[in-house]
């Protein structure tokens, strides 16, 4: 069993900078794979970025691709999104997942752990 929770969100400018946090409770955290997801008002919740065991196993959903940077610290049993350049249409709530297995998993049925979210707003 792995608890997830989400911390770092807010309001941002356009253009600006943010990072998330994602603390989990649990054992083996280092054998999860953690992705990144978001919701965005009156949307379906979509796939942001995955990052497996390594720090160089990463894979980003195209429209963060180049702004967005998913990073893990296995000791601190965290994970992390710096998001730079943000744009008004990155304001979502953002949650963080935990997956079991080896793939790039970018559906939300592949991921056995959730967060509580955080909420993200970005302005014009």
């Amino acid at each position: 069993q792995v608890q997830l929770v989400e911390s770092g969100g807010g309001l941002a400018q356009a253009g600006g900078s943010l990072r998330l946090s994602c603390a989990a409770s649990g054992h083996s955290f280092s054998s999860y794979i953690m992705g990144w997801f978001r919701q965005a008002p009156g949307k379906e919740r979509e796939f942001v970025a995955i990052i497996r065991w390594g720090a160089a196993s990463t894979y980003y959903a195209d429209s963060v691709k180049g702004r967005f940077t998913i990073s893990r610290d296995n000791a601190k049993n965290t994970v992390y999104l710096q998001m730079n350049s943000l744009k008004p249409e990155d304001t979502a709530v953002y949650y963080c997942a935990a997956a079991v297995g080896s793939s790039y998993y970018t559906e939300i049925y592949e991921y056995n752990y959730w967060g509580q979210g955080t909420q993200v707003t970005v302005s014009s």
